[in-house]
Order: C-alpha cells, then sequence, then structure tokens
C-alpha cells in the first residue's frame, strides 16, 4: 500500500495532472486542459486499471475545497469523466461500512487500523483469480496467505473492520488515518455460497 501526500493547491495539481503522458504517448498534450487517462496513469504509476487511476485521483485530490476538486474533475476528458463517475469514490466510517459499502467499488475507511495479533489463527478466504495461458479460472485460499490482517476502529465507537495490507510493506501507523481501496467478499468457510463478510483491499492512505 502507497503513502499520498494530497495536493495543496489546484496548481499544483493541474501542473502535475496535465503532464503530457508518458514519452509514447505521443497524443496526448501537456498543458493542454484536459487529463486523460495515459496522464493520471503516469502520475500513479499505473498502466491500464482505470479503477485504482480513479481512486488515487480521489485520494490525491481530497484535501482541496469542492471548487477545486470540481474543476479538476471537469478536466478529465470525456471518456475518462464517464470513467470516474463509475468508480467515484465513497467514504465511510468502519461502523458504516457492512450495511453502506458496495462490493468492487472505490471505499475510502478513516479510522485507527491495528494489526490483528495473531494472523494464524485468523479464519477468512478470499477468491483470487489464476491465469494459464487465456484461461482464468479462480481459487479460494486463506487471507492471510495474501495480506496483513488488520482491523480499523473509529475514536467514537468500539465497532472495527477489516483491512486487507499486502505482504512486504511497512506496518501501518496505530493512529487515525485515511485508507482507500476496494471493498471486496470475505468467506468464513472454504465452501460457503454467500459472504458473509466484507474487507477493504487497501491501496493507498493518507495521514490525517
Amino acid at each position: 500500500m502507497k503513502k499520498i501526500e494530497p495536493f495543496k493547491n489546484i496548481d499544483e495539481a493541474i501542473a502535475t495532472l496535465d503532464n503530457g503522458g508518458r514519452f509514447y504517448n505521443i497524443l496526448t498534450k501537456a498543458d493542454d486542459g484536459v487529463i486523460s487517462p495515459a496522464e493520471l496513469g503516469k502520475v500513479a504509476g499505473l498502466f491500464s486499471d482505470k479503477q485504482k487511476m480513479i481512486l488515487f485521483l480521489d485520494v490525491s485530490i481530497s484535501e482541496l475545497d469542492t471548487l477545486a476538486r470540481n474543476q479538476i474533475i471537469s478536466s478529465l476528458s470525456k471518456d475518462f469523466q464517464s470513467i470516474y463517475a463509475k468508480y467515484n469514490v465513497i467514504e465511510l466510517l468502519p461502523s458504516e461500512v457492512n450495511h453502506k459499502g458496495k462490493l468492487s467499488l472505490n471505499t475510502i475507511i478513516t479510522g485507527i487500523p491495528k494489526k490483528v495479533a495473531s494472523q494464524s489463527d485468523f479464519n477468512g478466504f478470499i477468491m483470487v483469480p489464476i491465469v494459464a495461458g487465456k484461461v482464468t479460472t479462480f481459487s479460494m485460499i486463506p487471507i492471510v496467505e495474501t495480506y496483513d490482517v488488520y482491523e480499523i476502529a473509529e475514536e467514537e465507537s468500539s465497532e472495527t473492520f477489516l483491512i486487507a495490507h499486502a505482504k512486504g510493506y511497512h506496518k501501518l501507523p496505530e493512529k487515525k488515518i485515511k485508507i482507500a481501496g476496494v471493498l471486496k467478499e470475505l468467506k468464513s468457510k472454504k465452501d460457503e455460497k454467500t459472504a458473509s463478510k466484507k474487507y477493504l483491499e487497501a491501496v493507498y492512505y493518507i495521514e490525517i
């Protein structure tokens, strides 16, 4: 998961985002008033994952005022504006995610994360794709094989929500932060037909 330093003003944001893309994006022009997927992908370090591009954009402009955010969104290319509408982020507290959160959508959760003490005793299975040539199948594996599991809580409530943080990254700080990712389903048993829980696959975070 990558820490993001949000833009502090509209000029900084526009100068960074309207960048012309990578050297091979010859049809994309810098400083033309239009922000394309190629330009946003360059800043975010992404190539084709448009959902994560939108998540990066929402997090990076989150500290700007409403007028500035709207100006940036209106600068997106027309095709990219429809993608933004599809993946627009929803911000929730840990106590709200289970009843307000929707699977597969970009979500930001604010709270204090704490690593689950005993990862080996934590039960939960996730679906992962397995690609063999042109064929993609899915397999259920324990979540702890791929992620470090955290519980994020809000200061005013004891209710928590699960965060999946990719192994190999530094430990999340135990203080109030915003964690951005994609909401996914977590099954208590490998053969469970309908998932009983949700978790956030974390991608970015910002300190508050």
